[in-house]
């Protein structure tokens, strides 16, 4: 029989003791836990309780931006030269779609895409964020319109939007002034970063891509507003709480003359040139027309590919604006200038005469440099060598004065540098000196550089801009403007003019000079193209060899190519006495600068002086 067990007599005190320590242990971990929550509720709901809301409310509180409005653009009376009319287009959001090629195909059955449309989008979506909604089809009509929003419960991720887009009513008549918009590219993003202006163009698709769109974007813009909307967790909008109208861009009024415009493009006649005028007395643009132009509207809803290319590649370059960016010798018409400039330096005064027997020579040089005239005009003043355009007079006479004051001297006419004007897309022209040809060809400055220079051949480039301004200068008697295209913008109701840039005058030694070659113009548009006038004209012709004739060929317009023959330029002004108009004409390979170029300037100068609106005018 086994042994009993015997019975172990229970602790109470001890066991007491060991439930104490551990009830305490377990209540002062409690008191520790309960004091990390409520410090974290305090935390959450009083000391981040702004952080919180705000982070809530974004949750369900969305801020959808809204565009503003762009500026409209006027001429000087108040016609509309750049408006906004409505368009819808098609959007696609990438990441609600979830097979875009199958999309795409049921959507071909409804609203049809070209291949050009479907290969852009394709590129496209390589690029685009699938968050951000991307245009696939644009200017859809009504009834596309109607079509898709019948159907769209078949196009998830798919949606019309409605908007305002730019339209230039006079296709290509203005589009060198003005420009065009365009959809925002990287670059141009990268630019509004870098200015801290990308905020303003959170609800934008375009900006001004050239002519005063670019210049004044900032005034035809806008600012932004937003709309505040309340959503549920699906997206789906419940309210609007909250509407910030944006404010539309300022509406801008231009110096240019609507029908002064359209009467040059329609003289040029698509044939290649320009045709730029001012009024002398503030540097205002009456008209500018570079020919051939092109439509600018197609580059507002995107150009296709092929349409561009062929823009490109077209030989008569229609998308320079030969007005601003057009380099051409001056010719002749710089003559009074080169004449004024005898004068000042006492080589020549208004009694100087010169012999010409057709040609010249350079002491020492057996070359002989030839007149337009091949027997030469004989004796020869200061007048009839503007009036006649008599080369050997002012051969002698830039071989008296120099390359280098006559490189200083046209300076301040704006040979050689940029006019200034309110548009980016202009070139420098180029004033030759010994500097210039060293610093480009490495070579030094001959004295037969001078001679060809002297009657605005040779290195001479200018373009029409800078010739009606140089012009505007002389008709001024030395009173500079800076030329410009704004003459006015609308802010609210209040129409608001902007001032006018008044350059420094050129002062002459002698001011009678100024009249001597005024006078010289005068008698040069009052034998020529002006004879039957009402009014007093003053013009000086020109015509520029495209290329050099050797020494026993004459020039032959009918046996050469037509891209080689000589342009055909001319500067005028009216009425003589009281200068409104300045006018330069540049045909490019016309020929004859009177006979070609002439015209033209006659018949703009009586379109803008003898309306009836002038005539009651002082």
């Amino acid at each position: 029989m086994p042994p009993k067990k015997r019975i172990t007599m229970h602790d109470h005190a001890a066991e007491a003791a060991l439930f104490k320590r551990r009830a305490f242990f377990t209540f002062i971990c409690v008191f520790a836990l309960l004091c990390v929550l409520f410090s974290n509720l305090y935390h959450l709901q009083v000391v981040s309780y702004k952080d919180y809301e705000t982070r809530s409310n974004d949750n369900r509180i969305r801020v959808v931006p809204t565009a503003p409005s762009r500026g409209l653009i006027y001429d000087r009376h108040g016609v509309l030269l750049a408006e906004n009319q409505p368009y819808y287009s098609l959007e696609l959001i990438p990441e609600k779609v979830s097979d875009v090629d199958a999309t795409l195909n049921e959507l071909h059955k409804l609203i049809a895409l070209t291949p050009d449309e479907r290969e852009n989008i394709t590129e496209s979506l390589k690029f685009h964020r699938r968050f951000k909604p991307l245009t696939i089809k644009n200017k859809l009509t009504e009834e596309q319109v109607a079509t898709f929003s019948v159907n769209q419960y078949k196009f998830p991720g798919l949606y019309v939007e409605a908007g305002l887009k730019r339209h230039y009513p006079y296709n290509e008549l203005m589009t060198h002034v003005l420009g065009y918009v365009g959809k925002i590219n990287t670059r141009d993003k990268a630019q509004l970063e870098k200015s801290q202006q990308w905020k303003n163009y959170a609800a934008t698709k375009d900006i001004g891509k050239q002519g005063i769109e670019k210049y004044y974007e900032g005034l035809l813009h806008g600012i932004p507003g937003h709309l505040e909307e309340e959503v549920n967790n699906r997206g789906r909008v419940i309210r609007t709480l909250k509407v910030t109208p944006p404010l539309p861009g300022q509406d801008i009024y231009l110096t240019l003359d609507l029908k002064l415009q359209q009467k040059a493009m329609e003289l040029l006649a698509g044939r290649r040139g320009s045709v730029v005028a001012i009024d002398p007395r503030d540097g205002g643009v009456l008209a500018m027309v570079s020919s051939p132009s092109y439509d600018p509207n197609p580059f507002v809803h995107g150009i296709s590919g092929k349409a561009y290319a062929d823009l490109l590649n077209d030989k008569s370059r229609p998308l320079i604006n030969r007005s601003t960016q057009g380099q051409y010798s001056p010719a002749s018409t710089i003559k009074p200038h080169v004449a004024l400039l005898g004068l000042e330096e006492k080589i020549i005064n208004e009694r100087t005469r010169v012999w010409d027997p057709g040609y010249w020579q350079m002491p020492g040089v057996e070359r002989k440099w030839r007149d337009w005239k091949k027997w030469g005009h004989g004796w020869v003043d200061v007048y009839h060598a503007i009036v006649d355009s008599c080369d050997i007079f002012f051969y002698d006479l830039v071989y008296k004065v120099g390359i280098d004051k006559m490189a200083t001297f046209m300076e301040p006419f704006g040979f050689g540098k940029s006019t200034g004007i309110d548009i980016f897309e202009e070139s420098d022209g180029v004033m030759p000196s010994r500097d210039w040809k060293r610093m480009r060809y490495n070579q030094p400055w001959y004295n037969g550089d001078t001679i060809s220079v002297g009657i605005g051949q040779g290195y001479w480039t200018s373009t029409p801009l800078q010739l009606a301004n140089a012009a505007a200068i002389m008709a001024n008697k030395g009173k500079r403007f800076t030329p410009h295209l704004l003459k006015s913008f609308k802010n609210n109701t209040v129409k608001i003019d902007t001032p006018i840039d008044e350059q420094a005058p050129i002062e002459l030694k002698n001011e009678r000079n100024w009249d001597i070659i005024n006078e010289a113009m005068r008698q040069t548009a009052d034998k020529s193209r002006f004879t039957d006038a009402t009014y007093t004209a003053a013009m000086k012709t020109g015509t520029a060899q495209v290329f050099s004739v050797a020494k026993d060929q004459k020039y032959n317009a009918d046996t050469i190519a037509e891209h080689l023959r000589d342009n055909a330029l001319i500067i005028a002004y009216a009425p003589y006495e009281n200068p409104r108009i300045v006018l330069a004409v540049v045909l490019e390979n016309a020929g004859w600068g009177g006979a070609n170029a002439g015209p033209l300037a006659r018949a703009l100068l009586d379109e803008y002086i003898l309306r009836d609106e002038w005539a009651i005018k002082p």
